[in-house]
């Protein structure tokens, strides 16, 4: 494998979260899960009332995505990212709860930014367009929570060579605004 590519598996760790910098090119194997606002919303209202959520989030990773149905023998349909400002508002107490990482495209707000320095998370960006492609490297999908949204019930994804890039770090490295001024003429 490319030598540039960081190979990351979850559950993360404080350690693995601090080691990546915006810009990192990343590939993920291992499980991961799907999920979108509706669900966001659930599990932010179980944590509000005190009670247990349907998946243990610590140190895992949540893609924002709600696939199209799976053809005939395969395990999902195309999978591309959601924008990801959709989840803002749940995303800070899902840090304090554990989680270390989301992907969607587009950036996060300042109140997520914020969380992640403070909790060690991460924000990945994958490739919006790209559902078909991103699909192929999902190998197994199954709903574990939420069935009744349909495509936005949570999905425990096995993903094999999942590639996204660290949008977002938890030392507030911010890709959309260092991409920005890279090329940007004065």
């Amino acid at each position: 494998m490319d030598a540039e590519i960081k190979c990351i598996t979850p559950p993360l760790t404080d350690e693995t979260v601090e080691s990546l910098k915006a810009g990192d090119r990343v590939s993920i194997t291992g499980v991961i899960y799907s999920a979108r606002d509706a669900a966001h919303k659930r599990l932010v209202d179980l944590i509000a009332a005190g009670e247990e959520l349907p998946i243990d989030i610590k140190g895992q990773v949540i893609y924002f995505m709600g696939p199209s149905p799976a053809k005939p023998g395969q395990p999902i349909g195309s999978a591309g990212p959601t924008t990801s400002y959709r989840m803002d508002a749940y995303s800070p107490t899902l840090h304090e709860h554990g989680l270390k990482g989301g992907i969607g495209k587009g950036a996060r707000g300042p109140e997520v930014v914020e969380a992640m320095k403070k909790y060690k998370g991460v924000y990945f960006t994958a490739t919006g367009g790209a559902a078909a492609l991103i699909s192929k490297s999902i190998k197994k999908a199954e709903i574990v929570a939420y069935e009744d949204l349909g495509a936005e019930a949570i999905r425990r994804l096995e993903v094999e060579d999942f590639r996204c890039i660290v949008a977002q770090d938890c030392q507030g490295g911010n890709l959309y605004e260092t991409g920005v001024a890279e090329y940007r003429r004065d």
